[in-house]
Formats: structure tokens, C-alpha cells, sequence
């Protein structure tokens, strides 16, 4: 972290994890600093990239029933073109909410959202086997969600 995060920052960063709906003025208030010096550290925050972007987290179940399942792909050997096409289209497929290069045996890890085992197993066979330099998976099913946050751990300063 760079040295630039003084305690208010750190303050700020963690409101902003809690709900970044509230206005610069609440903010101010829970941390202790006037409106107009909490927005412009929020503005800097920005600009030097501490913040990536605010979005609203969805209740998947909301929408369905649906589990995560964790896909670990062996990878044969690929181009750097063949890389990035592989990429490009996980990168494209709304399912896979996340990606992951890995040490070990295996090279790929992804988070996938699957609304069912037999949408999975069909999802195995049309989509990920057919990426480019994929060469085996081995999936992990959840049953349930234990923990998730999207919260990182500050330091305190």
C-alpha cells in the first residue's frame, strides 16, 4: 500500500466498503471530517486508483436458485495469440464471474454461476471444453455459501 493512505483514507476506504450509495456528506459525518476536505480525498482516492468503481452487489437468489461451481482447467501449451483468445472469450461469457491463473497441476480456476448440475454439465461440454487450449477440468460443485464478501482488510494507520 502506498504511503500517500493516511487514517482518514483508510476510514473512507472502509465506509465506502460498507455502502458506497452513502453521499460524501454521511461519510464525513461517520468518520469524523467535514463534507468538502471527505469528498475531495474520495475524488483522490479515484484518481490514484484506490477506488476501482462502485457497483450494487446483487442477491443472486433473488433471481433463482443457482450455485457456484469451481471449474480448474489444464491448459495445453498456447501462443500468446491462443492466450489471449482464451482470454477474450472467458472474458465473454457472462456465467464465469471470475478467472484465475494457478500454480500446480492444474492452470485455470474459474467461478462459474450455474443454475443447475444438468446446466453445468451441458455448459462443460459446449462452452468450456471448447476454449481455446483446454485440455481437461475438474470441477468442484458448492452446496452452500459459508462467506462471501467483497470487503478487503485495511490496515489500520
Amino acid at each position: 500500500m502506498a504511503d500517500t493512505l493516511d487514517r482518514m483514507d483508510i476510514k473512507i476506504l472502509e465506509r465506502l466498503q460498507i455502502d458506497a450509495s452513502e453521499s460524501s456528506s454521511e461519510i464525513a459525518e461517520r468518520v469524523g471530517l467535514s463534507q468538502s476536505p471527505c469528498w475531495r480525498r474520495i475524488q483522490r482516492l479515484r484518481e490514484e486508483g484506490y477506488i476501482k468503481a462502485q457497483v450494487a452487489i446483487l442477491d443472486r437468489e433473488k433471481f433463482g436458485e443457482s450455485m457456484y461451481i469451481f471449474a480448474q482447467l489444464k491448459m495445453g501449451r498456447l501462443s500468446d495469440e491462443g492466450r489471449e483468445r482464451f482470454m477474450r472469450a472467458v472474458e465473454e461469457i457472462p456465467e464465469i464471474t471470475e478467472a484465475y491463473t494457478l500454480f500446480g497441476e492444474m492452470d485455470v480456476m474459474l467461478k462459474v454461476l450455474a443454475p443447475s448440475m444438468a446446466w453445468y454439465q451441458n455448459f462443460t461440454f459446449r462452452t468450456l471444453l471448447r476454449l481455446p487450449g483446454v485440455e481437461d477440468i475438474r470441477s468442484v460443485a458448492t452446496l452452500s455459501e459459508m462467506k462471501c464478501s467483497h470487503r478487503l482488510p485495511l490496515p489500520s494507520r
